[in-house]
């Protein structure tokens, strides 16, 4: 039989599980809401997912050898426990899934954030493979951000490395959901840009973005703030302008402070911010050293589930290549 192993991505509104080769092929898949059964139910979704993804990969002859999962909050790796902090799928928070998934399925289960899953999806399998440091900035709903230096995943001694979707861009911001103040996640990410919008349509009832909304605030979203932008509107034009100057901020932070080789912007909102990478770039230019960003790769990709489930069966591969390392050695390439 062919091994393969088995990808998990958790998101707050879908989840979805693959079989994938060791060299990043997705063969099978599945996927589900979240919470398809009612509130409170993500633990048994992400089970289910995996039995009908095995049940499929034994009639094809596929012989899973590892699971891995990823999911959108803080995690202990080294138990496989889901933190209380910034957390998009509260009903996990407290489990240690990584050990329940092992005991049910027979197989190792591993469980990390779902941006460092996409870090090690882009070192392993693309865009950072001929690369020994990489970081990886999620915008989507929330924005999360994923460091790979040397070879090694950077967690931080209590899961919080990476965390720069909460790290301050204007200390005089506006308030962040995390209880902090001026977070790139405000600014930059879909949530934040939202919300920005209808912060600033609620002050003008003519604006041009009301009217795309048919007059309801709620309906501004991120994608439409985008589209406003991208036809002229000036009101949306500077939500837009905030979102990339604070984005080109934070890459100016990541490439003084951490000088990767190979910056990826992806996720949910990254599609949308593509068309304006000349503005991001010209933006870090006002915070990094011109020699450190000109000899950066930044690049803006969307992101996809694939891309995740592929990140999470990297992280079983990176798993296996770090514990059987002796202490001090460099990560080998999987």
């Amino acid at each position: 039989m062919r091994e393969v192993l088995l990808g998990v991505d958790v998101g707050g509104t879908t989840t979805a599980a693959g079989a994938v080769t060791a060299a990043g092929e997705v063969l099978l898949e599945e996927s589900a809401p979240t919470h398809r059964a009612g509130p409170g139910t993500a633990g048994r979704t992400i089970v289910e997912l995996i039995e009908t993804v095995m049940r499929r990969a034994r009639a094809e002859r596929l012989a899973v050898t590892g699971i891995g999962v990823g999911v959108p909050g803080i995690v202990d790796p080294a138990r496989g426990t889901i933190g209380d902090e910034a957390h998009h799928v509260p009903d996990l928070m407290g489990l240690p899934l990584g050990a329940h998934l092992t005991e049910r399925f027979g197989v190792p289960a591993f469980v990390d954030n779902d941006v460092n899953a996409l870090a090690l999806a882009e070192y392993t399998f693309g865009l950072g493979r001929d690369a020994r440091s990489l970081v990886v900035l999620a915008p989507g709903t929330g924005f999360g951000a994923g460091i790979i230096l040397d070879g090694r995943l950077v967690r931080g001694a209590h899961g919080f490395g990476g965390e720069f979707g909460h790290a301050p861009v204007n200390f005089a911001g506006r308030p962040c959901w995390c209880g902090g103040r001026g977070c790139l996640a405000v600014y930059a990410s879909g949530r934040g840009i939202a919300e920005a919008g209808r912060e600033r349509a609620a002050t003008a009832p003519g604006a041009e973005l009301l009217r795309l909304a048919g007059g309801d605030l709620h309906a501004i979203t991120a994608p439409l703030v985008f589209q406003a932008a991208a036809a002229g509107d000036q009101m949306a034009g500077a939500v837009i302008d905030e979102a990339c100057r604070a984005l080109g901020a934070m890459i100016g932070i990541i490439v003084n402070g951490l000088n990767p080789e190979v910056v990826v912007i992806t996720g949910g909102v990254a599609a949308a911010y593509a068309p304006l990478e000349k503005k991001v770039l010209a933006a870090a230019a006002e915070h990094a050293f011109n020699r450190a960003l000109a000899q950066t790769r930044v690049t803006i990709v969307p992101g996809d589930k694939r891309l995740t489930m592929r990140g999470a069966a990297a992280l079983v591969l990176y798993e296996r290549a770090v514990r059987v390392e002796p202490p001090g050695s460099e990560t080998r390439r999987v």
